[in-house]
């Protein structure tokens, strides 16, 4: 073979060939490799002597550069937890369990489980008593329809009992509004605007629209942050989508601080809506400049209904009683006619805003604490048939809701509910304008990937499916609405494992 290859000696050039052709692919290869091999030894050596030379992190200036792993494990755990080891109910503030069920149901607005529940029955969770001859379907009688503000000029009858909280353009992303506009608008509940005042994204889809005055007071504010009735006048004038005015004194995540939305999320639209500067962090005072007082607060809610000509009510979170009982005082002082038309009662126990964390764990009474304090408070003082109660606060399930229902509620509110419906995973990135899902955050290339006139069903699946069910809950505890559920219709599980009625261990004499 060796002397026909020598002959012809084609074939022996063609060995020399690709022989000089793997030598050189190899050098090559053995550069490249100590080409990286060099680049990667001086990035370990520019990272050890930065981690020696810094004062701010202990681990990485006694361990350089592998202590750098402990920063990476520790957010790479987050993931593992949410993904692999967290069991279904373990997660917070909203576990796997809560997330899939609004998922299924935004999807096709039906989710039914097979073999039993997973739940454990906690002490304080809450069973509902099914009644032993519920009517038959097509029986249950018609409710009338509740009237919010009937004195104002302009009362509002809404259709829905579930409806979408405060979420403001600035929190949320252009996309994300869009679709909670259109979604309410074709699931026919309300939109709250958030504090930051009216965009044009909350009035798309031509929804009813709540108009939340913070104490910022955006989109109708003087420059001294006092009330400019002309501007809410026109505005409420200009945009007849506009149903009612909340004043917010408090909300949940933040209860006795101001809104904050974080300088890198304030654009120019966002700033020309709100009154501020491109990249001004938008922090509003920590209460209304007019409202000091309890006479102060009826006099802007005053001033505010009159210049809309719409039902006007308040926001807070339920904490020190004493200016609350003063409020109602003055309230009676004053006649029925200058009460507000609605409370909303919010959750201490954190929301979509972002918040210092000692204000998110632990300051305010949560829901499960506040709603039947304020019913009872109302009713106490003969206020209650004037002022319409709405629930606010990680009320997302169908339980959650109709348990507020019994215990107060004429409406129920929520936001982080129809964040889920958005696509909300979870990621906690809501303050960072990272938000890998495009909710909350005004990266274009972030909100590439929320589509808003699918979100827009996903809305109205979750709300329509949510009253549904509530409704179903009702009818299974023997009544026709859930407007005519009562504490004894839930029953709270005690530390011995029985459970009671709420009317029977519900103590408002402990918060007096």
């Amino acid at each position: 073979m060796q002397l026909i290859f020598a002959a012809d000696g084609t074939m022996s050039d063609t060995m020399e060939m690709l022989t000089g052709t793997a030598v050189r692919g190899l050098n090559i290869l053995g550069s490249l490799f100590l080409f990286v091999l060099g680049i990667l030894a001086a990035a370990i050596i520019i990272l050890f002597i930065i981690d020696v030379t810094q004062t701010k992190d202990t681990v990485r200036r006694n361990y350089p550069v592998l202590g750098r792993f402990r920063s990476i494990f520790s957010k790479l755990g987050e993931f593992f937890r949410q993904y692999f080891f967290a069991m279904d109910r373990e997660e917070m503030p909203f576990n796997r369990a809560q997330r899939d069920y609004i998922n299924d149901i935004c999807d096709d607005g039906h989710e039914t489980v097979p073999f039993g529940s997973t739940k454990v029955l906690a002490p304080g969770e809450a069973i509902f008593a099914n009644g032993m001859f519920p009517k038959l379907e097509g029986m249950h009688s018609p409710h009338a329809p509740y009237i919010i503000g009937a004195d104002a000029k302009r009362p509002y009858a809404p259709t829905s009992l579930f409806n979408i909280s405060a979420m403001s353009y600035g929190s949320l992303s252009k996309p994300a509004v869009q679709a909670l506009s259109h979604g309410a608008q074709m699931a026919g509940c309300w939109l709250n605007t958030g504090e930051g005042a009216v965009s044009p994204y909350h009035l798309e889809g031509e929804c009813d629209i709540v108009w939340q005055l913070g104490t910022g007071k955006f989109g109708a504010r003087n420059d001294d942050g006092t009330l400019n009735a002309d501007k809410l006048r026109k505005t409420c004038e200009d945009n007849p989508d506009i149903k009612m005015m909340e004043i917010k004194i408090s909300q949940g995540a933040k209860p006795g601080k101001g809104g904050i939305l974080p300088a890198e999320k304030v654009t120019a639209e966002i700033a020309e809506i709100r009154g501020l500067k491109e990249g001004q962090a938008a922090i509003s005072p920590n209460r209304h400049v007019d409202a000091g007082s309890p006479a102060e607060l009826l006099d802007l809610i005053h001033a505010v209904r009159e210049a809309s000509g719409l039902p006007t009510g308040i926001k807070f979170v339920v904490g020190n009683i004493a200016p609350i009982h003063d409020f109602v005082k003055e309230i009676k002082k004053r006649g029925k006619a200058s009460a507000p038309d609605f409370i909303a009662v919010d959750s201490g126990d954190g929301g979509t805003g972002a918040a210092p964390l000692p204000l998110m764990d632990n300051m305010g009474l949560s829901i499960r604490e506040g709603l039947p304090l304020m019913d009872d408070l109302l009713r106490e003082e003969g206020l209650r048939d004037r002022i319409a109660l709405i629930a606010t606060g990680k009320l997302i399930t169908p339980a959650d809701v109709a348990w507020a229902f019994c215990v107060g509620a004429d409406f129920v509110n929520a936001a982080r509910g129809f964040m889920f419906a958005l696509g909300c995973i979870q990621a906690l990135k809501c303050d960072e304008n990272t938000c890998p899902t495009g909710i909350t955050t005004h990266n274009k290339r972030l909100q590439r990937g929320l589509d808003p006139t699918n979100k827009a069903v996903r809305v109205m699946n979750y709300c329509k499916t949510i009253q549904k069910e509530v409704e179903m809950i009702a009818h299974s505890c023997g009544v026709d609405h859930p407007h005519e559920l009562t504490r004894d219709h839930v029953m709270i599980v005690q530390a011995s494992g029985r459970s009671k009625p709420f009317s029977q261990t519900w103590d408002m004499s402990r918060y007096m």
